[in-house]
């Protein structure tokens, strides 16, 4: 099974604040792949790309960096059973 690709979303900058960039970064990499002004295109933009590089994931994290959701594209190494 081939390598999945991994991208993250997180905040961009010294914490979460009102002026909070959002930095979409694939992993391994080490600048982002784009940084944009709010949460909803940098996943947007993030599930894109992941769906163009099956097998792939998107990890998506709060305003303080904590994760808060994943999507999966491909085949899941870890299905839940049942």
């Amino acid at each position: 099974m081939p390598k999945r690709t991994i991208y993250e979303v997180k905040p961009q900058g010294d914490g979460p604040g009102l002026n909070t960039k959002w930095a979409l970064k694939k992993r391994g990499n080490q600048r982002a792949t784009a940084v944009v002004d709010n949460k909803k295109d940098a996943i947007a933009r993030g599930r894109e790309l992941a769906k163009k590089e099956v097998p792939s994931q998107l990890l998506v994290h709060d305003a303080k960096g904590k994760f808060e959701q994943e999507f999966t594209y491909g085949a899941d190494p870890f299905p839940p059973k049942g």
